[in-house]
């Protein structure tokens, strides 16, 4: 089995091993109804739906008033 010739510094080793678990963030598809980005091949977030069918009823967001 080879060894290796020359010692290899714990920092040299780390940012070796630093990258295995950084992230691509994922496509994003545009809803046809409201515009806003989601998942492909998954329900929108904004208005509950997908493939032109209304999937699940979203609870619109109450605005905070204005004012006091």
């Amino acid at each position: 089995m080879a060894n290796p010739k020359k010692h290899h510094s714990a920092s040299r080793r780390d940012s070796r091993r630093a990258h295995w678990k950084r992230l691509v963030l994922p496509g994003l598809a545009k809803c046809a109804q409201c515009g806003s980005a989601h998942l492909p091949h998954r329900i929108c977030p904004g208005c509950g739906f997908y493939d032109g069918q209304l999937i699940k009823a979203v609870k619109e967001k109450k605005k905070p008033e204005e004012g006091h």
